[in-house]
């Protein structure tokens, strides 16, 4: 018995395609043009009898790309055949940015008058707040009724908003909080959040404070929360003191003759 070694081989480059340097270069002309193929650049061994010959690219606005030319051929035949011929970027090639999903590169801050933000069908953040109906004086009654929006947030939603929250300005980790007096679940400005959300935020209503407005964590603190008092002035007034040991000179302003 025989043992198989585990090391994937390295493809062999094909003798005759590794000559067809001038073959796979005309096909490089052909797509681009006489001026925009520059100089041989070596090749790679893509499997066998598969073999891709470089070159460089003289096009302007290419610059550190490459003509990449695969060439293969039939077994038993020495005709050439061109598989493909496109332009790759090189190490020192110039690219574009990645791509980002609007989703992704758009920012809060960016939403201004007039501009709409569009929520995706499938936004896992949303799920139905009652029962779709067809019948339009239905929906009617719905409304009146106040049984509920037609779009509510889903768990998913919530569990992102309070994580983002609690990892937020307005969380307990903040250096403000950690040096705050009291929490924000414990202030009288602070006003609770309806549903779940309510049993760990509320919104801060100290206009003197940098939260105003803001959703903060129960754990959140400041020194503005509403026990911190400024000390009781004292009923002892303290003893006048009267100088009887030291003097001081005040020159005289004689009246003019």
């Amino acid at each position: 018995m025989t043992t198989t070694s585990s090391r994937a081989r390295s493809a062999k480059a094909d003798s005759v395609l590794v000559k067809a340097v001038e073959e796979a270069r005309a096909a490089a002309v052909d797509v681009g043009s006489e001026d925009a193929v520059g100089a041989s650049l070596g090749h790679d061994a893509e499997g066998e009898r598969v073999v891709t010959h470089y070159f460089a690219c003289e096009l302007a606005g290419y610059v550190g790309w490459r003509w990449a030319v695969t060439v293969t051929r039939a077994s038993r035949s020495k005709a050439v055949t061109v598989s493909e011929c496109v332009l790759l970027p090189g190490a020192d090639a110039v690219l574009a940015p990645a791509w980002v999903p609007w989703e992704e590169r758009v920012k809060p801050e960016d939403l201004g008058p007039g501009d709409l933000l569009p929520v995706a069908d499938d936004d896992y953040r949303l799920e139905p707040g009652y029962a779709t109906a067809d019948d339009q004086d239905v929906l009617e009654v719905i409304q009146e009724l106040g049984l509920g929006r037609e779009w509510v947030l889903s768990r998913e939603g919530r569990d992102d908003a309070a994580q983002r929250w609690y990892e937020g300005d307005t969380g307990p980790h903040t250096d403000i909080a950690k040096a705050a007096p009291g929490r924000c679940g414990s202030c009288g400005f602070s006003v609770l959040l309806t549903g779940t959300l309510g049993h760990a935020y509320g919104v801060c209503t100290n206009e003197r404070t940098p939260f105003d407005g803001k959703v903060v964590a129960h754990t959140h603190g400041c020194g503005g929360h509403s026990d911190v008092r400024l000390p009781a002035p004292s009923e002892d007034a303290a003893e006048p003191v009267v100088d009887t040991l030291s003097y001081e000179l005040v020159p005289l302003e004689l009246d003019a003759p």
